[in-house]
């Protein structure tokens, strides 16, 4: 897979997507539509996003040695920025749904045979350095106000976030830095990796979609910011565990907003089609280890 094919895709030559305007309506209308897959496909969702929760409380509980506890809260806020491509597996369950194909888990797993994976890649390592982005930056916000040393107890950092001066510069500091972060990570990620799934457009076209989507619905896509924020702080009670309705019903409802902004194509991806090696005799060996033409 080339250089070119993983920024462009194969529709290099043909116009970028169109884009639409949308409503906050349109965002609830998303919603409602995840909320619609997710109860038809619950079990795979739940077995998607087990990991959510898992992962959350494997967070805490590796911070509890006290040397990592200052970065309990921006490793749990942070792990939200990975979502659309941790998501990516419940847009083409959405997407299959959709179009009237099979969605059984397994397809969930479809994306490693999409002629887009390369592109997938491409921007889910872009979100991932933003990730490590934000937890040095973090890092850093609370080195300014406390130093190098580590709390010697979770009450103590309690107490000194929320009782000291320091403490509050750091919560409007991180406060601040979190947000936009969080903006980035929105409008790279907002329709990019299902505009991926749909059509082979590159990671290039994918990232400049979905700045263009924002930059048509400011207000529109605060909005979905702000209501993606307050499910995601609702899913963490108790103990992430709300995550596995939240992050499947976010998955599906992206899908769905995607679709209401941009345009559809004319020619979007197939289903994809697997190639199944020829089985080959025990016998050949070592000889099937050098193929030959015929």
């Amino acid at each position: 897979m080339t250089h070119s094919h993983i920024l462009f895709g194969a529709e290099a030559g043909d116009a970028l997507p169109v884009v639409r305007r949308i409503a906050p309506a349109d965002l609830f209308d998303a919603l409602a539509r995840g909320v619609d897959d997710f109860l038809a496909m619950p079990s795979h969702a739940v077995f998607l996003c087990v990991i959510y929760p898992l992962l959350g409380i494997f967070l805490i509980s590796t911070t509890m040695g006290n040397s990592m506890l200052p970065l309990a809260f921006p490793l749990a806020a942070g792990f939200a920025l990975l979502g659309p491509l941790a998501a990516i597996g419940l847009y083409e369950l959405s997407r299959r749904r959709e179009a009237g194909l099979d969605s059984s888990p397994i397809h969930a797993f479809d994306v490693f045979h999409s002629p887009s994976l390369g592109a997938v890649i491409a921007l889910g390592l872009l979100l991932t350095v933003i990730f490590l982005v934000w937890l040095a930056v973090a890092e850093a916000i609370y080195v300014a106000n406390f130093g190098y040393s580590a709390p010697e107890s979770i009450r103590q950092f309690i107490e000194q976030v929320f009782t000291t001066r320091a403490g509050w510069i750091l919560i409007v500091a991180g406060t601040g830095a979190g947000f936009l972060f969080a903006v980035v990570a929105l409008t790279i990620g907002a329709v990019s990796f299902p505009l991926l799934l749909d059509r082979d457009v590159g990671a290039a076209v994918a990232l400049l979609t979905s700045i263009r989507v924002v930059v048509a619905n400011p207000a529109t896509m605060a909005l979905w910011g702000f209501i993606v924020a307050v499910l995601l702080v609702a899913g963490t009670i108790p103990f992430f565990l709300g995550l596995i309705v939240v992050m499947p019903v976010l998955g599906h409802a992206t899908w769905h907003l995607y679709r209401k902004a941009v345009e559809p194509s004319a020619v979007p991806h197939a289903e994809y089609q697997f190639r199944e090696r020829a089985r080959r005799s025990a016998a050949d060996f070592p000889a099937a280890l050098f193929p030959t033409r015929r």
